[in-house]
Parts: structure tokens; C-alpha cells; sequence
């Protein structure tokens, strides 16, 4: 018997185990690079055409994707599927969210203000949070919390306030998907205990 033939028969008895705490901390790392571009981003003015924060969107894509597979593949995970994968989904909804308010604020024309960086720099803290979060997740009980705070903007300029107001609630809702990305992280370690 030749050793792939060897491999193949044992592979059907014992199926493959993948590295799933790897593929979250690899996609958890992507999305606080993406956000950590953004933050740049927005303090290297005048903007720029934001591609390469599409660009790591698209890897964070692709990273979940591939975590995807792997689930429908697997014969046993380290803690729930469903957990897992909407853990993986929620941290490609924080880089999808992130990319719509670059591309929206590029196409708008909106300068960021105070509150735009304010709140992009909590949500890159929040981010970097959940991302060490994801990497000890099986080694300590630390609480992970991640606070993003939107601040509103009062203004006489209604159209610029129409414009702001589509980046808050791209900012707010990369918050929000960093909230159940956080809180799926904390039923997932509750899971392997």
C-alpha cells in the first residue's frame, strides 16, 4: 500500500483537525490592521482614494471564507460551530463597515472632524481589544470589553450634517458588529470551560 493511499484511509477514519483558534486570531489581526488603516487614513490628509483599505475588506473576506470550509469540513471544533462562524462574520461586518464609511467619506467629500477620529480611534482600541481577546481566549478568564462611543455632531450645515450623519452610522455599526464580535468571544471561552 502506498503512503497517499496510507494518508487517505486515515484521513477518512480520523478526519483532519484545522487550526481554528489560528484562523480567528489570523482574522482577527486583518480586521485591526483594516481598522488601524483607516485610522491612518484619516489623519493623512487631503484623502486619498481609500483602495487598500477595500483591499484588506476583500482578505478579511477571503480569511472568513476559508474558515467557512474548513467548519463544513471538520469532524470535531474547539468550541460551538455556530459560535465560530458568526464569531468569524462579525469580525468581517467591523472591516466591511469600516470600508463603506472610507469609500463613503471619499465620495462624499466629508473631511473628518474631531468626532470622526474620536470615534475611529475607540473603535481601533476596541478592535485591538478583541483581537488579543481572540488570542488568549483558551488561556486566562480576563474580562474583554471594548467601549465605542459615538459623539454627535451639532452643526447649521444641514448637507454636511446629512453626510456626517451616513459616516456615524458606518462608524456606530462597525461598533455594534465589535460589541457581538466581543460578546461571541465570551460565550465561545464560557463554551470551552
Amino acid at each position: 500500500m502506498t503512503e497517499e493511499k496510507k494518508t487517505r484511509i486515515f484521513g477518512t477514519i480520523f478526519p483532519r483537525e484545522y487550526d481554528f483558534k489560528g484562523m480567528l486570531e489570523e482574522q482577527a489581526g486583518s480586521t485591526l490592521a483594516g481598522v488601524g488603516n483607516l485610522v491612518f487614513w484619516l489623519k493623512d490628509m487631503p484623502l486619498k482614494d481609500p483602495v487598500h483599505i477595500s483591499r484588506k475588506a476583500i482578505e478579511v473576506d477571503d480569511l472568513r471564507h476559508v474558515l467557512e470550509e474548513k467548519l463544513t469540513e471538520a469532524f470535531s471544533t474547539p468550541f460551538d460551530r455556530q459560535d465560530m462562524y458568526t464569531l468569524s462574520r462579525n469580525m468581517d461586518y467591523i472591516l466591511n463597515f469600516t470600508s463603506e464609511t472610507a469609500k463613503e467619506m471619499f465620495s462624499f467629500g466629508v473631511d473628518p472632524d474631531e468626532a470622526i477620529i474620536g470615534i475611529a480611534d475607540a473603535l481601533y482600541r476596541g478592535t485591538a481589544s478583541m483581537s488579543e481577546a481572540v488570542k488568549s481566549m483558551d488561556r486566562n478568564k480576563s474580562g474583554f470589553e471594548g467601549h465605542v462611543r459615538a459623539v454627535l455632531l451639532h452643526t447649521d450645515d444641514a448637507m454636511n450634517a446629512l453626510r456626517k450623519r451616513e459616516i456615524y452610522h458606518h462608524l456606530r455599526d462597525a461598533g455594534r458588529a465589535l460589541r457581538r464580535t466581543v460578546d461571541l468571544i465570551h460565550k465561545a471561552f464560557v463554551g470551552m470551560n
